[in-house]
């Protein structure tokens, strides 16, 4: 029997950042998963996070996983991978299968940290090649290179279906709709904005009837919902399409801690331990970080780790009581600005229909993905300055966010001290159409709009992550916020620098009329 003094379970960002945490404190650690690849979720993370600095805001996902296993591997973390732990018992034996052999492991703690799988639905057809998870696309895409499909149907408005719709259209593929049966959007509004500034329209109200083909989809079938979430006679709709992808929700994966014994409870978004804000379970020695002890983002998922590590630490006595004290105040700080806004786990379920500074939500971007034009001028972002180059924020919502504010050193975007708040555009900033603004936006909602670029024209400088770049000189039409092209333009400038980290900030030229609706170039 093989020992250490922590073994924690799953690879992924709650895990490795639980086991960095803990080897700083002197313990001997091994992380097991039953991946051929470290990381869980992070390296299909192609796009950047949320939240301030701690959270590693602006920064790609998969550069984060970078950064935690060169950390867990400079604090001596074994990680040993394409190994299933298949057993887990009371005393905190470990039973690993790596290959054919078997191997019985001993800790004095252990962290459970095995994250979630992606929930399914039934419906005609759900068995047919070509029904596949938003994950499972996320990870053909990004960590195989490999195009899931040509024409996409997507069913799920929540975050997970609008992240990865975008970066489908990145991979060249169609997205033809992102369909769901709530009646308004489930994830960031900025992410939906995104997606429909490309021409992807949303059908909220309805649900998949069927998918449909000879041998693989071919048809998806689609239908409107009343009240009781039935099917409405007469509005089906049929996409021809090869691909529909799943982003129903996520379901923790507890096995492991049901068979240890642990005290379980049932929730709504799935069976977790019973833990305290430690991530202690009902067995002494026993922790949980992360998706496996209820659903959040992977920001949060990285704090709990780092506070379940320093608590195992605690435990073993590694750390000072005094320590862990100090220690943890800092993480759940960070914990708690993460858990707020309109997006905090407490308002699931919830109608919101203002925002904190008391303004009435956007019912447009709600209901159809995009803001409205006539709802613009009431949100702190949006000021009138006509006579210079001026950023246009059009971030609605409270999520917990403030790249922008970090970005701008010229005082001209303000958030305050709540994360949350709505970043303000100050009218007597200098603006210098630097653009770094632009490109820390996570959510890409922040344009610079210049109505003194020449006699007639505006330009509009906006957030640009798809290839080939187009060049200085090349013409198109501009887009509004819905994807309808409404009127010509011409790219002026494309520029691409280190600090935007692959956020290429493209700047076209339209009429002037069309300034305030110009937000997206099409060749």
């Amino acid at each position: 029997m093989k020992r250490y003094d922590l073994i924690v379970i799953g690879a992924g960002p709650a895990g490795l950042s639980a086991a960095a945490e803990a080897a700083s404190h002197g313990l001997e650690v091994v992380v097991f998963d039953e991946n051929e690849k470290p990381g869980g979720q992070l390296f299909k993370q192609i796009h950047k996070f949320f939240g301030s600095k701690e959270h590693k805001a602006k920064i790609r996902g998969f550069r984060i996983g970078e950064d935690l296993l060169r950390d867990a591997e400079e604090k001596g973390v074994r990680v040993v991978l394409d190994s299933v732990v298949c057993g887990l018992y009371q005393d905190r034996e470990v039973l690993v299968q790596t290959g054919e052999k078997v191997v019985h492991y001993k800790a004095d703690a252990v962290i459970v940290a095995t994250g979630a799988s992606e929930n399914m639905v039934p419906f005609d057809g759900w068995t047919l090649p070509g029904v596949i998870g938003a994950g499972a696309a996320q990870t053909m895409m990004n960590l195989h290179g490999i195009k899931p499909g040509k024409k996409i149907v997507m069913l799920g408005s929540g975050n997970v279906g609008l992240v990865v719709s975008f970066q489908l259209l990145q991979a060249g593929c169609e997205v033809l709709a992102v369909v769901d049966a709530s009646p308004r959007v489930g994830g960031y509004g900025v992410h939906a904005a995104k997606l429909a500034r490309c021409g992807v329209p949303f059908h909220l109200s309805h649900t998949v009837i069927e998918a449909s083909g000879e041998e693989s989809v071919e048809r998806v079938t689609i239908g409107q919902v009343d009240k009781n979430w039935q099917i409405v006679e007469g509005t089906e709709k049929t996409f021809d399409a090869d691909t529909l992808c799943l982003a129903v929700g996520l379901s923790p994966m507890s096995q492991l801690l049901k068979m240890a014994g642990c005290e379980m409870k049932d929730t709504p978004l799935g069976f977790v331990p019973r833990c305290d804000s430690l991530g202690r379970t009902s067995i002494p020695g026993i922790f949980v970080a992360g998706d496996v002890s209820g659903i959040e983002e992977a920001s949060a998922a990285m704090i709990e780790g780092r506070i379940s590590g320093a608590a195992a630490a605690e435990y073993l006595g590694f750390l000072d009581t005094s320590l862990l004290d100090e220690t943890l105040g800092r993480f759940e700080m960070a914990l708690q600005s993460l858990r707020e806004g309109m997006f905090a786990p407490g308002m699931r379920g919830k109608e919101i229909r203002e925002t904190e500074e008391g303004i009435p939500v956007s019912t447009s971007l709600l209901e159809q993905g995009y803001l409205g034009d006539d709802e613009l001028e009431r949100f702190p972002g949006v000021v009138e300055q006509r006579d210079a180059v001026r950023p246009v924020i059009e971030c609605t919502q409270n999520i917990p966010c403030n790249p922008c504010q970090d970005a701008c050193k010229k005082g001209c975007i303000s958030i305050g001290e709540k994360i949350t708040s709505l970043p303000v555009v100050n009218s007597e900033g200098k603006c210098t159409a630097c653009g770094m603004c632009v490109a820390a936006c996570s959510g890409q909602a922040i344009f610079l709009v210049d109505e003194s670029f020449e006699s007639g024209y505006a330009s509009v400088t906006l957030p640009y992550e798809f290839y080939p770049l187009p060049e200085a000189g090349d013409r198109g039409r501009a887009l509004d916020r819905s994807g309808k092209e409404i009127c010509d333009a011409e790219v002026v400038e494309i520029k691409s620098l280190k600090a935007f980290d692959s956020t290429n900030l493209l700047t076209m030229k339209v009429p002037l009329s069309y300034a305030g609706q110009a937000r997206f170039f099409r060749r």
